[in-house]
């Protein structure tokens, strides 16, 4: 087993240097010099604009350049915004529980929609409900988010006035930040309606976010349904006489939640690189806002060290993955 995890962590070296490089170069590949749009509307002289090249080390050559940062990552420092003049390590884990709370709702409203929907289509193989509840989740995974989005803003906030349109909580609540989790701040405050209103937020943005991985479980899960429920051991489960529901929740859905839970594991790190659509949306201020109005403002550290995080909390949660599934399956481990 512990063959398997370090040859797992090795795989950590090369991605983490791909990851590096390729977000050095992703925001220097965009039209735009940070510099002026920085400046805005002010503008800078000359000599005030070479100043700033030479703060900011763009007189220097490219691999000198990408050099200094990689360096500076390993030492654990990923810069200072531009803009803000804050270090981008404060930024992010300031930010970082909003996005954390709305992937948490996103993966648990998929799964708890996503597990019995691949249950019953598995159970009514080629019958109404199993093409029923396949087409919508085909329907859910191709169906762009921001699309999503705004079909429920403008049905369940607009026309109905059921959810709020955007925020993480009404205006008029005001209590301190001790977790950053916005459920559980507002519990702790004791302000009537301050946890309603919290949930109401997170409604439209879990949904909006949790869509794509709901399909990609429920169809995963009838997917391994299928080949439990042709197992011997299932045929002989009918013939003692149990129950269907029995059957079908203890016995095959048991055996059927391996490759489910890889899955769940997976989707809960592409919820992170997802939340930046339906933050953007829903003004939701968590990392994904953040990351793209500092693609807007050209801000190098913060899209780089950005981009950065959330590759390597989406390699951590599938190096995690990995380790649980090898502790599962033996003969993972054994590869």
């Amino acid at each position: 087993m512990i063959r398997y995890i370090l040859s797992r962590l090795l795989t950590f070296v090369p991605t983490f240097v791909g990851v590096t490089l390729i977000s050095f170069a992703f925001i220097r590949v965009l039209p735009g010099d940070p510099i002026i749009v920085m400046a805005g509307e002010r503008g800078l002289s000359e000599e005030r604009y070479q100043e700033y090249v030479v703060q900011f080390g763009f007189d220097q050559p490219i691999y000198v350049q990408f050099w200094d940062y990689l360096t500076g990552v390993l030492q654990g420092d990923l810069g200072t915004s531009f803009v803000t003049n804050r270090d981008v390590w404060t930024d992010f884990f300031t930010l970082f529980p909003a996005t954390l709370e709305l992937s948490l709702c996103a993966i648990l409203f998929a799964i708890l929609l996503g597990l019995p929907a691949g249950v019953i289509a598995a159970v009514y193989r080629g019958k109404f409900f199993d093409r029923a509840l396949m087409s919508t989740a085909l329907v859910g995974y191709s169906m762009p988010i921001f699309w999503w989005a705004l079909l429920l803003i403008i049905v369940f906030s607009g026309n109905l006035g059921w959810t709020p349109v955007s925020g993480r909580i009404g205006l008029m609540y005001f209590f301190d930040d001790v977790t950053g989790l916005m459920l559980v701040d507002s519990l702790l405050s004791g302000q009537d309606g301050a946890f309603g209103s919290a949930v109401q937020h997170l409604i439209l943005p879990s949904i909006v976010l949790g869509t794509i991985p709901l399909a990609v479980i429920a169809r995963q899960t009838r997917s391994a349904m299928l080949e439990v429920l042709s197992e011997d051991y299932i045929r002989t489960a009918r013939a003692k006489g149990l129950t269907p529901g029995r059957v079908n929740g203890i016995h095959a859905l048991r055996n059927a939640l391996i490759p489910v839970i890889t899955v769940i594991g997976l989707s809960v790190g592409t919820l992170l690189a997802g939340a930046i659509l339906t933050e953007t949306i829903f003004s939701w201020p968590g990392i994904g806002k953040w990351m793209v109005d500092s693609i807007f403002r050209r801000d190098y550290p913060v899209v780089q060290g950005g981009l950065l995080l959330i590759a390597l909390m989406v390699m951590i949660v599938n190096l995690t993955v990995d380790i649980l599934y090898g502790l599962i399956n033996p003969k993972i481990r054994k590869r």
